[in-house]
């Protein structure tokens, strides 16, 4: 899931079984479509990608997601990797600044569990997702709600 730091709006949701690096970039599409400005994407090490950064700079934002230990600055071809991989190197303290908002997911996974329970109660598969996308929905309009009435977020609702 994709969620905004300030107000912990889950803007983009996947239910899967698999793993989650090829989700990132529909993830970002989809929060991007539904008309959140996007100016920076934080992720762990599982999303470093060349496509990942290229696609969120596409998209005119900055992805941080750190480098692995073996990770190189040789970009075959990705101007996006060299000018992170750099910035990473050369200005750690900083890059890790950016990156650390991604503990907001963290944050988000438990207001969700906290506020409406971390076991699903549903039997079948289908129920299930159906049960957590609820849940997630309920979330948001819980925290929608907070930014309304305590950050004076604007919202405008398109039918």
């Amino acid at each position: 899931m994709i969620t905004g730091v300030k107000t912990n709006v889950i803007t983009a949701v996947e239910v899967n079984m698999g793993g989650d690096s090829p989700q990132f970039i529909p993830l970002v599409k989809a929060t991007k479509d539904a008309g959140f400005t996007i100016r920076e994407v934080s992720g762990d090490k599982a999303y470093l990608s060349r496509d990942n950064l290229d696609a969120v700079a596409e998209m005119g934002a900055i992805a941080y997601v750190p480098f692995k230990a073996n990770s190189s600055q040789h970009s075959r071809g990705g101007r996006v990797w060299n000018k992170m991989f750099y910035y990473f190197q050369m200005c750690r303290e900083e890059f890790m600044e950016h990156y650390h908002k991604r503990s907001n997911v963290e944050t988000t996974f438990f207001m969700v569990k906290a506020k409406f329970n971390d076991m699903l109660k549903s039997k079948t598969r289908t129920a299930q997702i159906n049960e957590l996308l609820l849940k997630i929905l309920c979330h948001n309009i819980v925290v929608l709600n907070s930014a309304v009435n305590e950050l004076g977020v604007k919202t405008e609702f398109i039918s």
